[in-house]
Order: C-alpha cells, then sequence, then structure tokens
C-alpha cells in the first residue's frame, strides 16, 4: 500500500540548531537507507520549512505505524514531529475504475 507521509518538525528554544541537525542527519541516513531498500519510493524536503513529504511502500498501516514509532527522530525528538499520512491509490486504477463505471 502507498501512503504519503508529511512530518512536520519543530525545534525547542532550548535545543540548538547544533543538537537538531544531529538527530536529523541520523534520520536522513536512515531515511535514505529506507530509500535504497525500496521502502521509501521517494522523499523531498521543502524549502524554507522544517517539512519533508515523503511516499512510501508498506504492506499495511500497522506496519507504516511501527516503522514511524522506529524512526530516529520519533525516538530522539517526537514530541515535536507531527506526522500527517495519507493512503494513497493509483491514478491508473482510479482511472480505470471511472473508465468502467461509464460503460
Amino acid at each position: 500500500m502507498l501512503y504519503h507521509a508529511d512530518f512536520h518538525i519543530e525545534y525547542p528554544a532550548s535545543m540548538s540548531q547544533k543538537d537538531f541537525f544531529s538527530i536529523w542527519a541520523r534520520e536522513a541516513e536512515a531515511a535514505l537507507g529506507a530509500k535504497k531498500a525500496g521502502v521509501v519510493i521517494d522523499i523531498w524536503k521543502c524549502v524554507g520549512s522544517r517539512r519533508v513529504l515523503a511516499v512510501v511502500n508498506v504492506d499495511s498501516p500497522d506496519t507504516l505505524d511501527q516503522i514511524l514509532f522506529d524512526l530516529p527522530i520519533m525516538k530522539e525528538h517526537g514530541q515535536h514531529v507531527q506526522v500527517d499520512v495519507t493512503p494513497l491509490r493509483r491514478f491508473e486504477d482510479f482511472a480505470n475504475d471511472v473508465k468502467k463505471r461509464l460503460e
């Protein structure tokens, strides 16, 4: 199943930028490893904000939930991370469904 994951990441005023970037570096390494493994289809950092978008391919919502809990940024900084997840449907499948409904 494909999902769109939208990460909004904040950090408290008490945390230095260097400490924040250390967490983000560990997260980047894990994310790129997941991309290489095929779990992450693609991932983007939104310019000018602390926001990351990813399209992931996992077997179930349970699997995605487990993966999210195990991310370095969630383990180390989870109280400052909001993740919005949207299930995705391939447009080709949708288009075929629409076409069949017109027959």
